[in-house]
C-alpha cells in the first residue's frame, strides 16, 4: 500500500454529505458512520476506486462487498427481488439487514465489487449521514468496515483513523454508532439462508418469513477460497492479541472481556464488561470498542466470558469465534 495520503476528518454538519459525495464521485475513499459500524465507502460503479479500497484495507479481492443504496427503488435497479426478499426489504429497510440477490441484467456494480459472482449483496442503511451521502452521490456505494482487513471493526471515527490514516481520503465523524456489529446477511437464492448473523436477530427475520432460515452446510461455510458474502472468512474481526473464549477463570497475563454480573475467577484490573446487567444490545454496541481497548493493554491474551447465543448474542459469538481463529 502506498501511504502518504492526507486523510481529512470532517464533522457531520450540513455540508459534510455533499463534500463526501464529491470525494466519492472523484474516485476517493470516504469513511462514514452507519448504524452498524463505520464503513469505508467507494463508488460501487468505479473499478479503480474499488481497487484502491481493497488496497487500503489489505482485503482479499475474492471477498465480495455490500452495495449500500438510499432506498428500495435504488436496490431494484441492481438486484432482482422475489416475494420473500421483497417482504424482508419492506419490513427491515432502512436497517441492519443485507440481502444477497441475483443481479439485474443491467446491474451497474463493477465485477470487482462482487468478486465475479452473479449475485449482489445490498442494503439500505439506517443512519442519516449515510443516507444523505448516498442521496447526494446518486449511486450505490460499497462500504465494508473501515479498518484493516480482518482487524476489529470500527465504531468511532477515532478507530478509523487508527487503522487507515494516510490510506484514505476522508473520514466523516458522526460520533459512535448505535448497533455496533455488522448487518445480518441473508442469501435469497431458493431457500432463504442465514449467511452471517448480525445486528438484526435471525428470530425477527424468521417471524416475518413465517419459516426458519436455512443454514449453510459446514463444507460450504468452511470454503475460504470463494466466500458467498462479506464477513465469512474464518479469521476476521480480530485483535492482534490472541483471544480465548468461554472462560470461567482468568489466567496469568490475560485481560478479561466480561459479560453480565457474574464474577470471573482471577480477573484483575485489565477487565471490561460488555454489559454489567447482561443486556445483549448494550454488549453488541460495546464489543468492537472494548476489544480494541483490551488489544492495546499489552496482555498476552484476551479472555472472553461466556455469552448467551440468543438474539444479538448469535452475532456477538460469531464475531468472537472468528476473532479467536489463530492468525497466519
Amino acid at each position: 500500500m502506498k501511504l502518504g495520503l492526507t486523510t481529512k476528518t470532517i464533522a457531520a454538519d450540513g455540508h459534510a454529505s455533499r463534500e463526501a459525495a464529491n470525494c466519492l464521485a472523484d474516485g476517493g475513499l470516504v469513511a462514514f458512520p452507519t448504524e452498524t459500524v463505520y464503513g469505508l465507502g467507494a463508488d460501487a460503479t468505479n473499478a479503480e476506486a474499488i481497487a484502491r479500497l481493497y488496497e487500503a484495507k489489505g482485503r482479499p479481492s475474492f471477498n465480495p462487498l455490500i452495495a449500500h443504496v438510499s432506498d428500495l427503488a435504488a436496490a431494484k435497479a441492481i438486484a432482482r427481488f422475489d416475494e420473500k426478499s421483497l417482504r424482508l426489504a419492506k419490513t427491515f429497510w432502512p436497517g441492519p439487514l443485507t440481502l444477497v440477490l441475483p443481479k439485474t441484467d443491467d446491474c451497474a456494480i463493477c465485477d470487482l465489487a462482487t468478486a465475479g459472482l452473479d449475485t449482489i449483496a445490498v442494503r439500505v442503511p439506517a443512519h442519516p449521514i449515510a443516507l444523505d451521502i448516498l442521496r447526494a452521490l446518486g449511486k450505490p456505494v460499497v462500504a465494508p468496515s473501515a479498518n484493516i482487513s480482518g482487524h476489529v471493526s470500527p465504531t468511532t471515527a477515532a478507530h478509523v483513523m487508527a487503522d487507515l490514516n494516510e490510506r484514505i481520503d476522508m473520514i466523516v465523524d458522526g460520533g459512535p454508532v448505535s448497533v455496533g456489529v455488522e448487518s445480518t446477511i441473508v442469501g435469497c437464492f431458493g431457500e432463504m439462508t442465514l449467511l452471517r448473523p448480525g445486528g438484526l436477530p435471525s428470530a425477527e427475520i424468521e417471524a416475518v418469513l413465517g419459516e426458519p432460515l436455512a443454514r449453510l452446510p459446514e463444507q460450504i461455510e468452511a470454503d475460504q477460497s470463494a466466500p458467498l458474502a462479506p464477513g465469512m472468512l474464518a479469521s476476521h474481526y480480530a485483535p492482534r492479541t490472541p483471544v480465548r473464549l468461554n472462560v470461567r477463570a482468568v489466567e496469568a497475563g490475560e485481560a478479561l472481556l466480561a459479560f453480565g454480573p457474574a464474577e470471573i475467577s482471577g480477573q484483575g484490573s485489565d477487565a471490561m464488561n460488555l454489559s454489567q446487567r447482561g443486556d445483549l444490545v448494550e454488549a453488541a454496541a460495546n464489543l468492537f470498542s472494548y476489544l480494541r481497548t483490551l488489544d492495546a493493554k499489552g496482555a498476552r491474551r484476551i479472555a472472553v466470558a461466556p455469552i448467551p447465543d440468543t438474539g444479538l448474542g448469535e452475532a456477538i459469538n460469531d464475531r468472537l469465534r472468528r476473532a479467536a481463529v489463530p492468525q497466519d
